[in-house]
């Protein structure tokens, strides 16, 4: 059954992508696959519970996916979808924002 979107497209991108985690997860991910604990590490002050709930979260958007295999211990990597590497443009455009921004307030 598939969740019923606002009909402002700001407003669902904003559902998608408004926790401060999930950019920064979309943005490491941008560079390719990568395990939990990598990405636990690159994101920084995250806890796991956090980054679990964020990351399933995405994974039932269609964001990204999620592999297990089947070793011991278990191995888990995380990868972008197409629909979550369309956001490229986005986080793209809020480097140069931001960029822009610190140089004038700093």
């Amino acid at each position: 059954m598939k969740k019923e979107l606002p009909s402002c497209p700001v407003e669902t991108t904003l559902m998608l992508i408004s926790d401060r985690w999930k950019v920064l997860i979309i943005r490491d991910l941008l560079g390719g696959t990568k395990r939990f604990g990598e990405l636990k590490k690159s994101i920084g002050s995250i806890s796991q519970k956090v980054l679990t709930a964020n990351l399933r979260s995405m994974e039932e958007s269609g964001l990204l996916t999620r592999k297990v295999y089947a070793e011991v211990p278990p191995r888990v990597e995380y990868t972008l979808t197409e629909t979550g590497y369309s956001l490229k443009p986005v986080l793209d455009a809020m480097v140069v924002w931001g960029t822009e921004y610190k140089k004038k307030n700093a």
